[in-house]
């Protein structure tokens, strides 16, 4: 695809950064949509006057961000741009869904446990009361974007690992009639553990986003408590501050 790409020589901006940001742009504003091939780094560079180690470091930069991938006989591929999620009460399947992307599921777990002291406190329960947990891990283009573990009070609805599959718990909890009303959230973040990693294909150790959500119904009954993990590469929340009066 030929896009409109340009450098500034007289920049103090390094010129292989100049270009990244430009393609990384190009591929967050859908220009460049997954699927899309860059095209030829010797072409590329020759286009813009750049050397070819230049013009490499760019491309590697944007690789190892997981927004292009080298594909052996195929060429230098856009994979996904990184899904910029509202600081609002939205499902992940939805958010998905609105960026264009192609969510599916893989159900982990979907079972009764025993609810720990953190969960049952979430969830308003006596410790080691048997409450719903499902684990499971979200995809975008095929490739793992985020690790979702939801533990629910018994009985608030049928969870078939089907139904999980196919689309959001959030979904799933309108079309029960349950109507979602607010949550408490902190975000934050770690390092990756070796399970952790091995289910988001980072390395062990590697910076993983952090959420936590209590999310409560209109009667103010506590319905779900969520502990979840998202690729930084992949994901980023986005806030809106307002200057206080």
């Amino acid at each position: 695809m030929q896009l409109e790409l340009r450098v500034d020589r007289s920049s103090p901006v390094p010129l292989y950064f100049q270009l990244s940001q430009q393609l990384e742009a190009a591929i967050e504003h859908g220009t460049l949509t997954p699927g899309s091939l860059l095209g030829n780094e010797i072409e590329l560079a020759a286009r813009l006057g750049l050397s070819r180690p230049t013009v490499r470091q760019a491309i590697q930069s944007l690789v190892d961000k997981g927004l292009l991938v080298r594909r052996r006989g195929v060429g230098t591929q856009v994979v996904h741009s990184q899904v910029k999620r509202p600081l609002e009460l939205s499902s992940l399947y939805d958010d998905l869904e609105a960026a264009g992307q192609r969510p599916a599921t893989q159900v982990l777990v979907n079972t009764l446990v025993p609810a720990s002291a953190e969960v049952a406190a979430a969830l308003g329960l006596p410790e080691g009361s048997d409450v719903h947990r499902v684990e499971r891990l979200r995809l975008a283009h095929g490739e793992p974007m985020a690790y979702l573990c939801n533990h629910l009070p018994p009985g608030l609805l049928d969870l078939h690992t089907d139904q999980l599959e196919a689309t959001g718990l959030y979904r799933l909890m309108r079309a029960a009639g349950i109507t979602l009303h607010s949550a408490r959230q902190s975000i934050g973040a770690r390092a990756a553990t070796a399970a952790e990693a091995e289910r988001l294909t980072e390395s062990e150790g590697a910076p993983l986003l952090t959420m936590q959500r209590t999310t409560f119904d209109d009667t103010g009954r506590t319905v779900e408590f969520g502990d979840h993990l998202y690729r930084p590469s992949r994901y980023a929340f986005e806030f809106q501050l307002l200057v206080r009066p």
